[in-house]
Formats: C-alpha cells, structure tokens, sequence
C-alpha cells in the first residue's frame, strides 16, 4: 500500500474519485445523483406543503410589504449557505455533512417561496412548469456533456468566483439605487449557473473524494437552484412583455 493510500486510510477519508476502482466511482457518482434527486424532491415537498397551508397570496404580499425583502433575503440566503457548506463539507461527522445539506434544502425552499408565489399570483401560469422544464433539459445536457466528452471544467471556479461577486455588486446596486436588473441579467445568471454545473459536475468526475457524495450533491443542488431561480425571472420578464 502506498503512502498516499495509507494516509487516507488512517484519517478515514474517501479515496479521490478519479484515482478510485470502477465500482467505488461508480458508487460515488449514483450516490451523488440519488442525494441530488432527495434534495430536489424535498424542496418540491416543502414548497408544496407552504403553499398548500399558507396559499401564494399570503406569501407574495407578506414578502412585498417588506421593506428591502430582496436584500434580507440575499444576506441570509448567502450567510446560511456558508454555514451549509461548511457543514456538508466536514470531514468529522456524516451527521453533519447531512445537516448542511438539510439547512441548505430548507433554506432554498424559503427563499424560492416568495417568487413562486409572485409567479403564480402576478404572472402567467406557465412560467413555473416552463422554468421547471427548461431547468431539468439544461442540467441534463451540461451534465451529458461532462461525462460524454470528459473534459475537466474545474479550471472555471477562478472565473466563476469573480462572475458571481460582479452579479452579487451590481445585485446591490439594482437595491440600493432602485433601478430594474432586467432581462440581460437574469439570462447573464442563466448562464452563469450554467458554468457552475459544469464545473460541479468535473468535481464530481475528477476532485471530489469519494465520501464527499453529499458535499457534492449540495454543490449540484445549489447550482440547479440558481439555474431555476433565474429561470423563473427570465421567463417571468417575458411573460410581462406580452
């Protein structure tokens, strides 16, 4: 046994993916899409269940009598995304690890209620299912084309760190200074979202080990739920074209 698999043994760490047999890949990737799959189904069960109980018209006036509801809205969402990450990345606790994903699920549920809720009170009836659908044929195709051409696109986490905190700034200043994003950026966000699949999908490929499969399904969950949040404006700013 060499050095390197000796030190991952006795710190009771995953073998990294791309280094691992056929079978503990293959056992990494299927339980990185099952975790995601949970994820997702959660977040439909949680919407659900707030939108049955406390109805979109509850939900879409509540958050529009808040005073600068967008700006809250985005602090906490990025202060409990930190913490979920951190959490679902340790190396000390499954439990944790499981916790981090569960506070993310539950937070991007809460933070998804107000514009569904405006989606379906103020705008057309397919914006939603559209979004849905166009979210999943997205993912599906980045997904496919990591895995059909092999190709590593984790050299992008530079450009996507420096793309997210321009969006994150001029998000800012469309609150700050009172003027709409519009159309471009939320298309501008589609795309960025897009970059993020592709480059959670090479971790999961060739960096991530093969015990971070909840981490990995948190980085996918994460970029799929940016890509539908965005979505859902585009298709929303369309709809109030007509």
């Amino acid at each position: 046994m060499n050095q390197f698999q000796s030190q991952i043994d006795q710190q009771g760490w995953g073998m990294p993916a791309a280094q691992a047999h056929a079978d503990e890949r293959s056992d990494f990737i299927r339980n990185t899409y099952v975790h995601l799959f949970l994820a997702m189904a959660a977040f439909v069960v949680i919407e659900c269940c707030l939108f049955v109980f406390i109805g979109s018209e509850p939900i879409s006036e509540f958050f529009l009598s808040i005073p600068a509801a967008g700006l809250i809205l985005m602090i906490g969402f990025m202060a409990v995304s930190w913490v979920a990450n951190a959490w679902a990345r340790s190396n000390t606790s499954k439990g944790l690890q499981y916790a981090g994903l569960s506070l993310y699920v539950v937070t991007e549920a809460l933070v998804f209620a107000p514009l569904l809720a405006i989606a379906a009170t103020y705008s057309d009836p397919s914006v939603i299912p559209t979004a849905g659908v166009l979210t999943l044929v997205a993912f599906g195709s980045l997904t496919a084309i990591v895995f059909l051409t092999g190709a590593d696109f984790s050299p992008l986490g530079r450009y996507l760190f420096w793309g997210t905190i321009l969006t994150i700034g001029v998000a800012f200043c469309g609150i700050f200074f009172g003027f709409e994003l519009g159309v471009f950026f939320a298309a501008a966000m589609v795309a960025l979202a897009s970059g993020y699949i592709l480059y959670e999908t090479s971790n999961i490929i060739y960096h991530y080990r093969t015990d971070q499969y909840v981490a990995a399904s948190l980085g996918l969950f994460a970029s799929v739920a940016l890509m539908l949040w965005y979505m859902i404006q585009l298709l929303m700013s369309f709809a109030g074209d007509d």
